[in-house]
């Protein structure tokens, strides 16, 4: 499925309707370049999820968690060397958890994540922008309407 925003309020909002469908144990990879716009689409998610505290990029803490009506595990990989960083994180409770998880940079770690992992491309258009094209693939559940 592929969608174009056009703002952050349209990203934000695909993120809305993106999390509304989330269960515990989904794992979203989220790709992209700097500024692609993976927290702010990460803002609509959770607050779908309840969340209620601002959600910020987790850069220089590797790791945010936020309560809601399941937790949300927000990582970014983008400081890790490679996969056994990852795999030093002890992210085993978060990713086979009771919660959702989303890790930005996950191209870096791909072949440590489970086969059903929910890949969320982002690509800013350099024209205009505040304009994304957000490819989802492996995406378990009925069609997002947006």
């Amino acid at each position: 499925m592929t969608f174009k925003t056009s703002s952050a309020d349209e990203t934000i909002e695909l993120g809305r309707r993106i999390g509304s469908m989330l269960k515990k144990g989904d794992i979203i990879a989220m790709q992209g370049t700097l500024a692609a716009g993976k927290t702010t689409i990460t803002k609509g998610i959770a607050e779908s999820l309840g969340v209620t505290e601002v959600i910020t990029s987790p850069t220089f803490c590797l790791i945010s968690e936020y309560e809601g009506r399941m937790p949300l595990y927000h990582l970014d990989v983008y400081r890790l060397d490679g996969p056994e960083d990852f795999i030093n994180l002890g992210t085993d409770d978060m990713l086979y958890g009771n919660g959702v998880s989303i890790i930005e940079w996950s191209e870096k770690i791909m072949e440590e994540l489970p086969s059903n992992t929910i890949i969320l491309k982002l690509e800013p258009d350099s024209e205009h922008g505040t304009n994304r094209t957000i490819t989802i693939s492996n995406w378990p559940y009925d069609d997002i309407n947006f």
